[in-house]
Parts: structure tokens; sequence; C-alpha cells
């Protein structure tokens, strides 16, 4: 079966080094916070000034000044500060954000990544993911493979506006994992019960396959 929404979340935050200052992205990338290993120790930033956020809190316990760049109401750690945002957006252009989790739209073969709008559509504003991907030292992205009408989304080209060219370093979505070398996607990992036929047909991106193509299963 293909991999869930929290489970393509779950395998995300298996990319999650001990020490790292991380960003995730609206969307599926909040749901990463759920599932960060025991012995592993990240500090959450927000791009809207928060660095180091708690896990999203239980009804009674919401506080709506505490949000993320989402506008999803959060909890604070003890070790939590706060500053301006443009205090933050200088943490991730100097570098100092060693990994980004990122939804999105469309992805490209040599790492493209389109994520901020849909032209026609509606938007608040491009968000923070054009300086994520151009300060952040590694890039994850995750989507669903496919879109509502079953079309792929990892394709050749994206056609829709860019966010970044050749960001990605890593793709997760519900079928499988793309490790981009050289701007070049490697298949690493397929979903369980999603066989390498299935993975191609819903695939328009050329690829390659490793020759120690596994499958990740979960235990949690």
């Amino acid at each position: 079966m293909p991999w869930s929404r929290e489970e393509i979340a779950q395998r995300a935050a298996q990319e999650l080094e001990d020490g790292f200052y991380v960003n995730l992205g609206i969307g599926i990338p909040t749901l990463v916070a759920n599932y960060i290993p025991e012995d592993v120790h990240v500090t959450l930033e927000s791009e809207n000034g928060m660095l180091g956020m708690g896990p999203f809190p239980y009804p009674d316990e919401v506080d709506s000044d505490l949000i993320n760049a989402g506008k999803q109401t959060i909890s604070e750690l003890p070790q939590s500060s706060y500053f301006s945002s443009a205090d933050s957006f200088a943490m991730i252009r100097g570098g100092h954000i060693d990994l980004a989790i990122l939804g999105a739209m469309q992805v490209s073969q040599n790492g493209d990544l389109a994520n901020w709008m849909i032209p026609g559509k509606m938007i608040k504003g491009m968000g923070g993911a054009m300086d994520l991907v151009a300060g952040v030292n590694k890039v994850v992205v995750i989507m669903d493979h496919t879109a509502k009408d079953d079309s792929p989304k990892f394709l050749n080209a994206c056609d829709l506006p860019l966010t970044g060219s050749g960001v990605a370093d890593l793709l997760i979505t519900n079928l499988g994992v793309f490790d981009f070398q050289d701007q070049r996607p490697i298949l690493i990992e397929l979903a369980p019960e999603v066989s390498l036929e299935e993975i191609t047909e819903k695939t328009q991106a050329e690829f390659t396959v490793c020759p120690k193509l596994g499958r990740h299963l979960h235990t949690q």
C-alpha cells in the first residue's frame, strides 16, 4: 500500500540528525514534528520568529498567540526563544538552518521545486520557501506522487512557477523515495507493496533505480 500522510512524515523524520536546526513547511511537513526519533534532539525554527517549537497542543493547552508559519497553534519549550521575522530570515539566508522539509505541487527530474503558487489562484503571499531553498544546507521535499486527477507531479519539467531551480536533495512521496545526485534522481526506496512498474507508470520524470532498492517498513 502507498504510504499515508502520517507515514510520509514518519519517513521524512528519519532524515533528522542530532543537533540539527530544522524548518518544517506547511501541510504534510508539519506532521514530521510528531515523529522525531527519541534519541534525536533537533531545534525547530519557524520563519515567523520562533526557535524551539514544541509539539501541537491539546485543546485545553492552546495559546492563540503561539503559531507557526502555517498559522497552526503550537506549544513552547523551556528553551524557546522569540525574535523578529527579519532575524528569522537572517538565520535562513545566513545558512544557519541545517534542513528544510517542504511540501510541493511539482518537482522536476533535475530537482526544480514548484510549491508557492498556481497561476490564477488567490494566494496570501510567497511565504519563506524561496529563501529556505536558497539558504538551508539540505532540502527534503515531501508530497503525494500524483495530483487529485492522477496526473504525475514528478515531471520532466515543472510548468508551475518555480520556487527554486535544482534545489531538491531528497524527494519522498507516498510511493517511494528519490535521492538527487548531481540533479539526477535515483529511486532508493519503495513503499510497501508498491511495485517498480506502478511508480514508473505514475512518474513522468526520468530516473534510475538504485541496485540496492529497498522497502521501508514502519515499526511504530
